[in-house]
């Protein structure tokens, strides 16, 4: 007996598969910063390394660099031009700007510079160039917390006492420096990739940004007329904060400083979108 096996074919209709561009907050692919979270520590190691390598002070420069600056500007704006200080010895007043300022001034300077230095890497690998930038930033901090101790010594010298209920706010000034620092070096290195003229700008840039920013002056010497124009510059109001919850002194959550802390978000979140639009482009035009 012959057995017959009957197959039944079943037709399917074709299926048609879409390949979109992520778009939005998906596009950032942000997750993949958490799987290379070791390569992110490995980067500010090796940075804060290379900096100072071969080098005969060391770490001496993060407070040699800042000390200097702060006894120029002694001489200058409290000996000669006589600003006021809100009742704080000059050296002190000037130094807790200087904290904020020399983590933006590192991420100006090295994380403008990031991709391009590290060309070999970003042509030849596969990893979230998003850190190479954060990387650069974050080596500030190295840089920070050594002279902060400086700052620690200058207050009890000249018995300034901090202000103590204001202390708590300290972190959250930090981390806006964190946010502008980044996102200036989000926008500058990523036009640095197709445009070199950014290692042209980046001396005047510093020093324009520097005296547009009440680090060797207070705030207090801008007109009233001219505050809230004064304040789109958002390092204005990451150093008016430091003194604020440091000292005690100068603006503390006004309009100005909310003011400043929008443009320091929204320069933070259009660096991240714009760097990630042009990243697909790095390794054929850097």
């Amino acid at each position: 007996m012959t057995e017959y096996i009957m197959t039944e074919i079943v037709k399917h209709e074709p299926t048609t598969i879409y390949i979109k561009p992520t778009a939005g907050l998906a596009a950032l692919n942000l997750r993949d910063l958490w799987i290379y979270r070791e390569l992110v520590f490995f980067m500010v190691w090796r940075d804060v390394k290379v900096k100072y390598k071969q080098t005969l002070l060391g770490m001496a420069w993060a407070v040699i660099q800042p000390v200097m600056t702060m006894l120029v500007f002694t001489f200058l704006f409290d000996r000669v031009a006589k600003l006021p200080t809100e009742g704080v010895p000059y050296p002190v007043f000037s130094f807790t700007a200087l904290l904020p300022w020399g983590l933006f001034i590192t991420a100006l300077n090295q994380g403008a510079r990031s991709l391009v230095a590290h060309n070999n890497m970003v042509t030849k690998i596969y990893f979230p160039r998003l850190i190479l930038p954060m990387s650069a930033v974050f080596a500030g901090l190295v840089d920070f917390a050594i002279a902060f101790v400086i700052l620690v010594g200058l207050m009890f010298y000249y018995q300034v006492t901090p202000a103590w209920n204001l202390l708590w706010t300290l972190p959250l000034f930090l981390l806006l420096a964190i946010v502008t620092a980044l996102g200036v070096a989000l926008w500058l290195s990523a036009i640095n990739v197709k445009y070199r003229d950014v290692n042209q700008a980046l001396p005047f840039l510093t020093q324009f940004w520097l005296f547009a920013t009440p680090v060797a002056y207070s705030a207090s010497v801008i007109s009233e007329k001219w505050q809230i124009l004064y304040s789109l510059n958002p390092m204005a109001g990451v150093v008016n904060g430091f003194r604020w919850a440091l000292l005690g002194v100068g603006n503390g959550p006004d309009v100005t400083l909310w003011v400043s802390t929008a443009i320091s978000v929204l320069i933070f979140i259009s660096g991240l979108f714009y760097f990630k639009s042009t990243e697909k482009t790095f390794a054929d035009t850097i």
